[in-house]
């Protein structure tokens, strides 16, 4: 495949840290809320810049987008998240043009997720071209890019196996609570925080251990009790979490804050408490484990886990990577063709203005000169130039981008990139 520049100016680039060489405190350094995010994409249109992606999860934090130097973005990641440019340096990532397309497309489709198959990610994608778009940092790039990927993730999840059941942090969270946590379906277990992965989390409860006892707590009631409502099961006020935690076998946290929602100064707890913490950065402080009958597991140690169903989904690699060719190379063909298109269009503008200077020329030497066929016979001619011209460029790319100068300077024209 050609390594050509998608912009003049700029380069295209992915920039970020994800689980693969950051730990969850790494992380959860990197980290941005939905504030920190909007900030980031203020700055970045106030700087010049014209499109720009951002997505932070519990597996990374990534920003994409063109500049004229990957520093620029990371700037802009470090400066407004807790982390530092020496700190990405020793574990973040920069990928440039196609690296950066390829990489995308392996994120969106579940390959580069910390749990093989895990989709959730492509709804945060979603979520962060929107954001984008509302504040008029997107283009026909980025959003073709963007369709392209939610296509190839569609097409895995329709001709694989490779999401088959439920592969996720939320379930993951289940698997470790039914192999570890003896008479389940009898434990009193607390979800604290009902975003996403929350709301995820909770289902899976429902679904796999029969229990009825799962009560829910969020400093918003009014969204716990949609979802109670819809499992019929029971939420406290953000005021009784101490005094619910206490009755807890079971406590997961999933509340997504940037500091920590629970420590030891919340549990007087004299019984065994095992304590899930789902959220990035960290939700729950680590002197928790002081107390003797705590037990604490982060979702760095479930993403570890490995099943029978995680295995058999390593067969479905080949034919997910297979899909993912097949759309990319449909996503990089438009991208050429873009390449091409300024040219031929200023190519198409110069015959035009050549034809007209030509037909009013013959108009005031031949009497009977017939407007109409003229302009249906150059116009077609200016079509079949134009379209040979396009071809040729199409069938040579090792040549392209010296045929596209060449046209240039033939044709004396001037083309916006």
């Amino acid at each position: 495949m050609q390594q050509y520049h998608i912009s003049k100016q700029n380069s295209f680039y992915a920039i970020g840290i994800s689980y693969q060489k950051a730990d969850a405190e790494t992380r959860g350094l990197f980290s941005l809320d939905t504030l920190a995010i909007n900030n980031l994409l203020l700055q970045a249109k106030s700087s010049g810049m014209q499109e720009l992606l951002v997505t932070s999860t519990c597996n990374r934090t990534e920003v994409y987008g063109f500049a004229q130097h990957p520093y620029q973005l990371i700037q802009l990641l470090c400066g407004n998240s807790k982390g530092t440019v020496e700190s990405f340096q020793e574990v973040g990532y920069v990928l440039k043009n196609y690296e950066a397309i390829d990489h995308l497309f392996r994120v969106g489709t579940g390959l580069d997720s910390q749990i093989l198959g895990d989709f959730e990610i492509i709804s945060q994608l979603k979520k962060g071209f929107s954001t984008s778009k509302e504040h008029q940092l997107t283009n026909h790039f980025m959003e073709r890019l963007i369709n392209s990927v939610i296509q190839a993730s569609k097409r895995i999840k329709n001709e694989t196996e490779l999401s088959s059941g439920a592969t996720s942090v939320s379930f993951a969270s289940v698997q470790y609570i039914l192999r570890n946590v003896e008479n389940v379906s009898e434990k009193n277990i607390l979800l604290f925080g009902t975003g996403k992965i929350g709301r995820n989390t909770c289902e899976n409860l429902v679904k796999h251990t029969t229990n009825k006892h799962i009560t829910l707590i969020n400093r918003t009631k009014d969204k716990a009790e949609r979802i109670a409502g819809k499992f019929d099961l029971v939420v406290k006020d953000h005021g009784d979490l101490q005094a619910e935690i206490r009755k807890s076998d079971v406590l997961i946290v999933a509340t997504g804050a940037q500091h920590p929602t629970i420590t030891k100064a919340l549990l007087h707890v004299n019984k065994p408490l095992l304590i899930l913490d789902l959220s990035i950065p960290k939700n729950v402080s680590e002197d928790v484990e002081e107390n003797e009958h705590v037990a604490l597991v982060h979702l760095d140690h479930l993403s570890r886990m490995t099943d029978e169903t995680l295995e058999k989904r390593k067969a479905y690699i080949p034919k997910a990577e297979t899909i993912i060719e097949e759309v990319k190379s449909e996503f990089i063909q438009w991208l050429e063709t873009r390449k091409f298109a300024p040219t031929i269009q200023a190519l198409k503008h110069k015959l035009s203005a050549i034809k007209e200077a030509e037909l009013n020329f013959q108009r005031k030497k031949m009497s009977d000169f017939n407007d109409q066929q003229a302009e249906i016979i150059s116009d077609r001619i200016i079509q079949k130039i134009t379209t040979h011209f396009a071809n040729h460029l199409k069938a040579d790319k090792a040549a392209s981008d010296e045929s596209l100068e060449l046209i240039k300077k033939m044709f004396q024209l001037e083309v916006e990139s």
